[in-house]
């Protein structure tokens, strides 16, 4: 093994002697732990800081220390120039035609020129094409570029999500975490926002932390709807519509909702979820050197994905052991604006959390820059290493001067400032003056021949060019666990009627759930859980109105005064109906809605007018005219019986509880009119017995001769006795009638002869007249009509079908 291949160093180049302007034969060696304290780079435009760089994320890559390189300028894609054979046809797509055409030759001879000057410069620097091999088979290599999709993309806008519970349960990272991720976003949208001056920073922190809290993760659409209905109400002591009203809310939601929408914004939505762990290690565990490519972007997009990407590294680092090892590597090139010394960016503060705390888990910062008076170096103060290369001007050796002090007092070493000012200013192009604060003194040297072709920076056609092998056979991946066999087929929906498997196919134009003003009240459906989804069923929610009230019903001819509940609800399908509720389900028990809906549902179209709060109230006068028009409380009264139902009985229930009733008093008059017919043969057998000796009496008095008054007083009982008769014979008569209506009611109650025949049930005899009653207008209360979102399972073909 080679000297400049030692385990645990890095060969960055030779020891270089100022005063004779020559290279030593000593390599420098740097020691892979030192680099847990971070290093920073400086240097101007030809000084060698990209070539330095570069080789330093060789060498981590040869000692198979995975890196996260963020590349703005995209110098870093160099390094999957990388090729061992050396060959001309090797060089040749990455040449400059205009250099060639310059100097009069072909692209093909430029091409041959390159690969022996990389052949003979690595040959100088005991380097070779067996090195490169090594490199290229250590580390897998790519290159992302999040909202474009000319590298792999990658994307941090599917999900905010929840960070891990090592720091949820760190008060300090947390609330890092909260106004980094906060601060990134509103700079997304070109807010300068102050984290205890804004407002809009205040409300998106609350959302964000009570969410986080919760250990809910919110993705974009999931956040926007949290801006416009918070699941709080105070804001501090101060109400939420005071401090921020629904408006206003409103408007926010709606400039994320615009950036979400833009065209040009739809490239980050695409690609892989942001994972530092995946950018770090592939599945099978090889390390990765992962260029994300930012050069393409704007200053405000740059500035939220560096800020969520920070996050991101700070969260995957409190999540490791701690280790005095090099774990791995987070690079940044022209650091220039994301940590300046007095203003405070998002990705400031990420930034400092690393340089003070990523020490104790192993993870090494190296920060880059070519313009030194733009740098915190009271922040950069944690960095041990520091490589200076040629300086532009006397204010930027000052200024490299003072970070050289604080970080030399932070670890406890002396600093020579007028030898460390005398040897910046002697400095020359791929010289660097190296201090170290776990070495013996400074170091002047020459970097090492890169291993990788240095082509410059790579256009966004290259990067694509480089990464289409990689593109290619993530898209072979995907489609092959899709192909058929490999998820479950698409079958008939189960359960649906014929009418809601033709409806029209689910619009897959609107799967999110759209912004409203938090004016607008939304409710969810409750998910029947015994509708089961088929085969490549989708939960889809789907619009309707609804609301509750009270009708009062009052007749006072009949004595009817009545109040009752209802819920009305307007299920909105495409277009809304008119009248709006006109095909309204009116029902008397009010449902139990929800106020979140199902975990990954997706959301259906919702018609215009549906999204304006004012055309709320006006459907709520709609609802009092419909429920006016098509309500009515029903009463059944039996005339026969001089019987009247309870309100909203049915009438069959009230016959049910009339029968028993009415046996029962027909039962108690067959009594009474049996007792009068008691009463009265009893009585009719009185007079005859009385009768019957006055007319003995009679005869004996003709016998002998004379007339008696007895003789009147018996014409007298005949006469009573008749009447006697006559009351007896009706009131035998009435028992006999209420004897047949005792009869005829205790034959309802049997069961019908045949109990298929509906006609046959005796129990329809009970003659009903039906009595319907308006509600008083006057009297209708409508609470405020809501927006319900109604779940339905939709299938692969859009065929529908209720799932409540």
């Amino acid at each position: 093994m080679q000297e400049i291949d030692s385990p645990g160093r890095f060969y960055l180049g030779r020891d270089y002697d100022l005063a004779a302007g020559a290279v030593g034969a000593t390599p420098l060696l740097y020691q892979t732990e030192n680099l847990t304290t971070h290093a920073v780079c400086v240097g101007m435009t030809g000084s060698g800081k990209t070539g330095l760089c570069i080789s330093l994320l060789e060498e981590a890559a040869l000692a198979g220390i995975p890196a996260i390189a963020i590349d703005p300028k995209g110098d870093l894609g160099n390094l999957l120039l990388a090729f061992p054979d050396l060959l001309p046809s090797d060089f040749q797509p990455w040449v400059d035609p205009s250099v060639a055409s310059r100097k009069g030759i072909t692209v093909e001879e430029l091409a041959q020129q390159a690969a022996e000057l990389w052949k003979s410069g690595l040959a100088k620097w005991n380097e070779d094409g067996a090195r490169i091999q090594r490199f290229t088979d250590t580390v897998d290599r790519a290159i992302y570029t999040p909202g474009s999709s000319a590298g792999l993309p990658l994307t941090v806008l599917k999900s905010f999500a929840a960070p891990p519970q090592a720091v949820l349960d760190d008060a300090d990272a947390l609330n890092d975490r909260i106004q980094g991720a906060a601060s990134g976003l509103l700079a997304l949208l070109g807010v300068t926002a102050d984290p205890v001056t804004s407002r809009e920073h205040i409300l998106l922190s609350n959302v964000l932390g009570q969410a986080w809290r919760e250990g809910r993760s919110l993705d974009l659409a999931g956040l926007i709807h949290e801006l416009q209905q918070p699941p709080f109400k105070r804001v501090g002591v101060v109400d939420l519509d005071s401090f921020f009203p629904a408006k206003d809310r409103l408007e926010f939601g709606m400039r994320l909702n615009n950036l979400l929408a833009s065209p040009s914004f739809a490239s980050w939505l695409e690609g892989e979820s942001l994972d530092v762990q995946g950018l770090l290690y592939t599945k099978e565990n090889k390390p990765r050197l992962s260029i994300i490519s930012i050069a393409h972007l704007t200053d405000a997009e740059r500035m939220f994905f560096v800020t969520i990407l920070l996050n991101e590294v700070i969260a995957w680092m409190r999540s490791q052991p701690g280790t005095g090892s090099l774990r791995a590597i987070l690079y940044m090139d022209e650091v220039f604006g994301f940590f300046p010394p007095t203003a405070n960016p998002p990705a400031k503060r990420p930034m400092l959390t690393l340089l003070k705390q990523a020490r104790a888990y192993g993870l090494g910062c190296v920060l880059a820059t070519q313009n030194p008076v733009d740098l915190d170096y009271k922040g950069l103060s944690n960095a041990g290493t520091w490589f200076l290369g040629r300086l532009q001007t006397e204010r930027d050796k000052a200024r490299v001067i003072e970070g050289l002090e604080g970080a030399s007092a932070e670890a406890g070493a002396t600093f020579n400032r007028k030898a460390m000012e005398a040897t910046l200013a002697a400095l020359d192009s791929r010289v660097f003056l190296m201090n170290n604060v776990h070495a013996s003194g400074p170091k002047v040297f020459q970097t090492r021949w890169a291993l990788s072709y240095l082509a410059g920076p790579l256009t966004r056609s290259q990067i694509s060019t480089l990464m289409a092998a990689r593109k290619t056979s993530a898209m072979q991946s995907a489609a092959t666990s899709q192909a058929p066999g490999s998820s479950s087929p698409s079958r008939e929906p189960v359960g649906s009627t014929p009418a809601q498997q033709r409806r029209a196919p689910e619009s897959t134009s609107a799967k999110s759930r759209p912004v409203l003003s938090a004016e607008v009240t939304q409710r969810f459906w409750p998910l029947d859980e015994s509708v089961k989804p088929a085969g490549g069923e989708r939960l889809t929610y789907r619009p309707g109105l609804f609301a509750v009230g009270r009708l009062h019903f009052i007749r006072a001819s009949d004595g009817i005064d009545v109040w009752r509940d209802f819920a009305a609800l307007q299920p909105v399908h495409g277009d809304m109906p008119q009248p709006t509720w006109e095909t309204a389900q009116v029902m008397g028990e009010r449902s139990t809605l929800l106020d979140e809906p199902e975990p990954s549902a997706a959301f259906s179209d919702l018609p215009g007018d549906m999204a304006v709060e004012r055309n709320y109230r006006r459907w709520d006068d709609d609802l009092k005219n419909h429920v006016y028009q098509s309500q009515r409380l029903t009463l059944w009264e039996c005339v026969e019986f001089d019987a009247r139902s309870q309100p909203d009985e049915s009438a069959e229930a009230f016959r049910q509880r009339l029968l028993p009733e009415v046996i029962k008093r027909v039962e108690q008059e067959v009594d009474e009119a049996e007792s009068a017919a008691n009463e009265t043969r009893w009585w009719l057998f009185g007079f005859m017995s009385q009768a019957i000796v006055r007319g003995a009496e009679i005869i004996l008095v003709r016998i002998f001769g004379g007339r008696s008054r007895k003789q009147l007083v018996t014409q007298s009982l005949w006469t009573q006795m008749s009447k006697d008769r006559q009351k007896h014979a009706a009131a035998k008569s009435h028992l006999r009638e209420k004897q047949r209506d005792l009869d005829r009611l205790t034959k309802l109650t049997a069961p019908p002869v045949d109990p298929l025949d509906a006609d046959a049930e005796p129990l329809h005899e009970l003659k009903l007249t039906k009595i319907e009653v308006p509600p008083r207008k006057g009297d209708i209360e409508v609470q405020p009509v809501s927006l319900v979102w109604l779940p339905w399972w939709i299938g692969d073909d859009g065929a529908a079908r209720t799932a409540y």
